[in-house]
């Protein structure tokens, strides 16, 4: 039988941070009873991310942010929602570890897709989120977008298809090991990225 929920983890030089995700992912789930997999997507990261991911498959098994995922499991049951997002910016929600600038650049970009796109969610720019199987199936037939846009994207063509999104406030906490890969590149990509969905939406 299929697990119930399968967390997609994205990594791209990950080595340091991912044992600790996943270790707190397995707790999270075991602690809440939860049937689960967790399947972590490498993007060939050059630091040995895939190989600490191999390790961690022999720790935990092959078949299988994390305080959360019980609010987000939830909030959908109560809502019946086709998506339950994190966000940032509503309720008791926030931001710790980051930098004034960073701040202000996520600040910036979350307001301009509200203005520009009009998302009906209120944190585009984050990743936390909980899909049905069926709807991220659909999403990702449609999505074409790559890096920090493609979260946009999600959201926007969900909204378009006519899907539900519910949202939970969530403490978004900096990571412990290494750099975030926002930079100058990433913030270009996403105002082109953002101008094509306005153009196109």
């Amino acid at each position: 039988m299929a697990p119930l929920l399968s967390v997609l983890l994205p990594t791209y030089n990950e080595r340091d941070n991912l044992p600790l995700v996943v270790w707190l992912l397995v707790r999270t789930f075991r602690d809440s009873g939860i049937d689960f997999e967790i399947i972590i997507i490498d993007d060939g990261s050059p630091d040995g991310t895939q190989e600490v991911a191999q390790q961690l498959e022999k720790i935990y098994g092959s078949d299988k942010i994390p305080k959360f995922i019980p609010e987000f499991i939830r909030k959908q049951k109560e809502g019946n929602f086709d998506i339950v997002s994190g966000t940032r910016y509503k309720g008791n929600g926030g931001v710790y570890g980051w930098d004034l600038k960073r701040k202000l650049i996520s600040r910036g970009a979350n307001f301009l897709t509200q203005v520009l796109l009009r998302p009906g969610a209120s944190d585009l720019t984050g990743s936390f989120r909980l899909y049905r199987k069926e709807v991220l199936q659909k999403l990702m037939e449609k999505c074409v977008s790559k890096g920090y846009v493609f979260q946009m994207e999600m959201i926007v063509r969900a909204r378009q298809l006519g899907y539900t999104i519910g949202e939970v406030p969530i403490s978004f906490v900096d990571r412990v090991y290494g750099e975030s890969k926002l930079g100058g590149n990433e913030i270009v990509s996403f105002l082109k990225g953002l101008l094509t969905l306005f153009a196109t939406t």
